[in-house]
């Protein structure tokens, strides 16, 4: 009867430290649910470049509808925001310049910053998404590696933001 009880109280140390085990990972991936905030972006010059743009915009489609593409070089200005993609860690939201059919810029209006763990990862995704969408000139652009959501969301605005300006 002695080796019946030293095997019950492995038995319940094993189960314990199985317990303990499962409840520090579950409480390692929990994040905390936050509603979605609308955030621009955290370097200041962007919204003023794009300010500047917007009267180019408006004066360069009233002239053109279609011929920015081939006949008129610097008149064809436009600045298109894309659709809003809800992602798993918040909302995605790009803006793009196109200048005579070209992408001459993208800026990501909103991606998630809840956190600084979502602050870390975006901080070099996003700068690497915009670069791969300006090499590329369209959303065909690779996910980057850490950032799947975030990518995915930012492929998707930036495919409604240029299928709006017809591209």
């Amino acid at each position: 009867m002695h080796a019946l009880n030293k095997n019950r109280s492995l038995r319940r140390v094993l189960l314990a430290s199985a317990t303990t085990v499962s409840g520090i990972v579950l409480l390692l991936a929990l994040k905390p649910h936050t509603g979605p905030t609308v955030v621009t972006d955290s370097v200041a010059p962007a919204p003023s470049g794009s300010a500047s743009a917007a009267p180019e915009a408006s004066s360069g489609t009233g002239g053109s509808t279609k011929s920015s593409g081939g006949s008129t070089k610097g008149t064809g200005t436009k600045t298109v925001t894309g659709d809003t993609v809800q992602t798993r860690w918040g909302p995605v939201q790009v803006k793009v310049t196109i200048k005579g059919g070209r992408i001459t810029d993208v800026t990501a209006v909103q991606y998630p910053t809840e956190n600084p763990r979502d602050q870390q990862i975006n901080s070099y995704a996003v700068p690497q998404l915009r670069s791969e969408a300006l090499a590329a000139q369209s959303a065909d652009i690779d996910t980057v590696s850490g950032a799947t959501y975030t990518s995915d969301g930012y492929q998707q605005s930036l495919q409604s933001a240029l299928d709006s300006a017809g591209l």
